[in-house]
């Protein structure tokens, strides 16, 4: 049998409506058919931003379609593809929870007398 039907043919708690949603969240099944891109592209995909990020070139959350888009194009070019909807980048990061953003110090104030000026000058 199949996770889909395993997942349909379980039971819930008692607290809990038994819904689609339920079900699939409770026995973690995923629509992978319904995914824009399929699991391969988008373990590749978070890997190549993780690895961008360590770099120093973090990309941007609103650049991020644009790129899942020329993924999906590559995937089948003969056939029109449609890029993301609006709510794609923020169920991607809810899928990949590595990607969760980074939060950066500010710089020391002291920090430029001691260090910079020299260099400047």
């Amino acid at each position: 049998m199949d996770p889909a039907s395993q997942a349909l043919a379980q039971t819930l708690p008692p607290n809990v409506r038994r819904t689609y949603a339920a079900l699939a969240a409770h026995s973690d099944v995923r629509a992978q058919g319904q995914q824009y891109l399929t699991p391969l592209e988008e373990k590749g995909f978070a890997q190549h931003l993780i690895r961008a990020a360590n770099f120093g070139f973090p990309w941007r959350i609103k650049d991020i379609p644009s790129l899942a888009f020329s993924i999906a194009r590559r995937r089948s070019p003969a056939k029109a593809i449609k890029p993301p909807n609006k709510n794609w980048p923020q169920a991607f990061a809810k899928r990949h929870p590595e990607l969760a953003r980074r939060k950066h110090r500010a710089m020391d104030w002291n920090r430029h007398d001691k260090n910079i000026y020299d260099k400047a000058t």
